[in-house]
């Protein structure tokens, strides 16, 4: 593969396969990965012959992660060969002045024939393969504007005893476009080195210790779930794991962005590829290989490297016809310089006033075969391929090393289309651990135990900080969860029990009024309401508060700077959610207070109803459908909850600060793909008639077509050095 026509051309082939869910088909590194049905047999046979019938070779890779390295060494002997052809033609042809010898026009042969059957065989085979399929791409242009000034410079070497031959032009062609191959590909390399870094961050080997106690060295792919495995200080982890003895900090920078060390301690989680710092500990594994968190982000990095963005489609409708209407022009062109080369002179001279002179061949049979070449090269629309995957590659890593994943291209063309921010409070805006501030009992007997005996059989924030009032053994029946609202149980002697909100108690017929004043009161100030009941009998209110997020308040000021509309989602009582909203600078009218989590995804669906484009940021636990429902979901996460396919951006640290941040990095990746597609279509659109006209020659074609793949590529590598701009 040579250019993203052939990417285009290999994914759909790939995808055309029964069974086939995706298909990620790379160009730096020419290998594909292929995505099965859950319910499809994997048919690497079947894939290779649709690879085959599309006109290119391939084989079941070796898991040796060397494509990469061979594909650039290939292109790196190419360009050793056709660079001393070519500069042995230009030293004799510019420096010596041999090109008016006969002599030296049979050298010229000779080594402008090496270029053409070694260093060509790559554009040869693959404009054959395409031409065979009714097909074109970038080795059609090349192959047909070198052989074109080959040909004619064999025909005038036999027939034409004292022309102008055109070797060293049709030698130049070859090797600077391999030049610019070898190039993008160092270049392009460069945007995967996180990528690669993730992946040999998992050790290979780990110490394994037996039920007797005995401890031996084993490799990781050996490893199963419960394993014990001991792991020194300075190790990296190699598996998921639960701590079970020791005590030690942990560097999980390269999974959360995180620089600061995490303690850890019994019952604690651990990460593979992450550092175990000064403690010994001992780990019962939990995950490994693709199960584990590290597994996990790098799947995330690949598929947002290879997606394509709908944006791509235009470019790959442009490039689909390109091709063959650069070749009737380049014919239409040869054709006018051949057959009225008067008419072109004049039009030549006429704009030399304009722009610069040049010197297009004077033998009409010349100029028609030179600049029919010129048109062919200068038009190669390899930037316009490589325009959107190398900057979806560089934005994808640059994030991952930030603690970001990004889902696919399609999420950054979502990011630049965002006009409102909807946070979920809890666990997002704040930490996420409520605790009890302060209560009011209303009846006599055992109140707090029964309370923490209901709570403690949730796992809801609101819940564990009430059950973390009191322990309590008293057993309970028919335990039920109103999702979003409150716990139902009954007692063994009888009596039905409720825990949750006011609102929740009063719509199932208990009387909350002895609790009006106080709770309005703590509702003021700021304060989210549980209420427990026994029977249809209030019987306790509890006051819980959350703390804010440290730099919240700076994160609405950025988005807000950033002409984006920050909103704020609850479960809360109206009240305290509004206190919150002051806090943070949240207008008023962009506070939805007492929302469940099932309403959430409604309330996203009404503002798109009213012309918004929401992204939804949450924290990833009960708001996959709002994240599914946003225009762009962006999900608050921990390691362990990584492997989730609804959110478009996950956020591999809970600290808030990443949401603008994100953001910030998707839209800039999204204006350096669409900089790169100006880029390749300005440059195509102004350099083809300058070819035309005879003002590029097919060496400086050859080497501003390069020049383009290189100013794209480095373009997008220019997204490694983007920060957030300083508040």
């Amino acid at each position: 593969m040579t250019c993203g026509n052939c990417v285009r051309h290999v994914t759909e082939a790939i995808q055309h396969v029964p069974g086939v869910s995706h298909a990620a088909v790379t160009l730096n590194t020419a290998s594909a990965r292929v995505k099965w049905e859950a319910d499809a047999s994997p048919n690497a046979d079947a894939v290779v012959q649709a690879i085959k019938a599309a006109g290119y070779d391939a084989e079941v890779a070796h898991a040796n992660g060397h494509g990469e390295h061979e594909h650039v060494s290939s292109w790196h002997k190419t360009l050793w060969v056709g660079g001393v052809c070519t500069a042995l033609l230009m030293i004799g042809e510019w420096v010596l002045g041999l090109s008016a010898y006969r002599w030296f026009g049979w050298l010229a042969f000779a080594l402008a024939t090496v270029v053409q059957v070694y260093c060509g065989a790559s554009f040869y085979r693959g404009a054959w393969q395409q031409l065979k399929r009714g097909k074109s791409n970038m080795d059609t242009l090349v192959a047909l504007g070198s052989s074109t000034a080959y040909g004619y410079s064999v025909w005038a070497l036999l027939a034409q005893p004292g022309a102008h031959l055109y070797f060293m032009e049709a030698a130049a062609i070859i090797t600077l476009i391999s030049a610019g191959h070898w190039l993008e590909a160092r270049v392009s390399s460069r945007a995967s080195t996180s990528l690669r870094a993730l992946l040999d961050l998992a050790p290979a080997r780990a110490v394994r210790r037996s039920d007797k106690g005995a401890e031996e060295s084993v490799n990781v792919s050996e490893l199963i779930s419960g394993d014990l495995v001991v792991l020194k200080p300075g190790e990296r982890v190699p598996v998921d794991g639960e701590v079970i003895e020791g005590a030690s900090a942990v560097d999980e920078s390269m999974l959360i962005g995180e620089s600061m060390p995490i303690d850890k301690a019994a019952a604690a989680k651990v990460y593979a590829g992450t550092i175990n710092l000064n403690g010994r500990l001992l780990v019962r594994v939990t995950g490994t290989g693709e199960a584990t968190a590290l597994a996990h982000i790098i799947a995330a990095v690949e598929r947002a490297q290879t997606s394509r963005a709908n944006i791509q489609r235009m470019a790959d409708r442009i490039s689909n016809v390109f091709v063959p209407v650069v070749v009737a022009i380049a014919i239409g062109a040869g054709l006018w310089w051949g057959l009225a080369p008067e008419s072109a002179q004049v039009a030549h001279r006429a704009l030399a006033k304009i722009l610069w002179t040049a010197h297009p061949p004077a033998s009409p049979l010349a100029a028609a075969c030179i600049i029919a070449a010129s048109v062919l090269i200068i038009a190669c629309p390899c930037a316009m391929g490589l325009a959107t995957p190398v900057a979806i590659m560089a934005g994808a890593n640059v994030a991952s090393e930030r603690g970001i994943l990004i889902r696919d291209g399609v999420a950054l063309e979502k990011a630049g289309e965002i006009t409102s921010v909807l946070f979920d409070k809890t666990g997002t805006l704040t930490v996420g651990k409520p605790s009890v501030e302060g209560h009011e009992v209303f009846v006599d007997g055992p109140v707090l135990a029964l309370a923490t005996a209901v709570a403690g059989h949730s796992n809801h924030p609101l819940s564990r900080a009430v059950a973390a009032m009191h322990k309590s053994d008293i057993a309970l029946d028919n335990f039920s969860e109103a999702r979003g609202a409150g716990i139902v149980a009954s007692r063994a002697g009888g009596g039905l029990l409720r825990l949750g909100s006011l609102k929740w108690l009063e719509e199932n017929r208990v009387d909350v009024a002895p609790a009006r004043d106080l709770a309005a009161e703590w509702f003021d100030a700021g304060a989210t309401i549980v209420g427990f009941s026994i029977d249809d009998k209030l019987a306790a209110i509890f006051s819980l508060t959350d703390t804010l997020k440290p730099r919240a308040r700076e994160v609405v000021t950025r988005l807000e700077r950033e002409g984006l509309r920050p909103s704020l989602v609850t479960g809360d009582h109206a009240r305290p959610a509004r206190a919150l909203a002051k806090a943070l600078s949240i207008a008023g009218e962009r506070v939805f207070a007492e929302v469940r989590p099932e309403e959430k995804a409604g309330l996203v669906a009404d503002l798109q109803r009213n012309g918004e484009r929401v992204a939804f940021v949450g924290d990833g636990i009960n708001d996959a459908p709002a994240l599914e429902q946003a225009d762009l979901g962006i999900a608050v996460s921990r390691a362990s909850d990584i492997a989730r396919e609804a959110a478009d951006i996950i956020l591999l640290k809970s600290e808030i600060e990443a949401v603008p941040e994100s953001i910030g990095l998707a839209r800039a990746t999204l204006r350096t793909i669409k900089q790169n597609l100006f880029w390749a279509f300005f440059y195509n659109a102004a350099a083809i008639p300058l070819a035309v006209f005879g003002f590029m020659s097919p060496v400086l074609c050859a080497a501003a077509m390069g020049l383009s793949d290189i100013v794209v590529i480095g373009n997008a590598l220019r997204l490694r050095r983007w920060r957030f701009p300083a508040k």
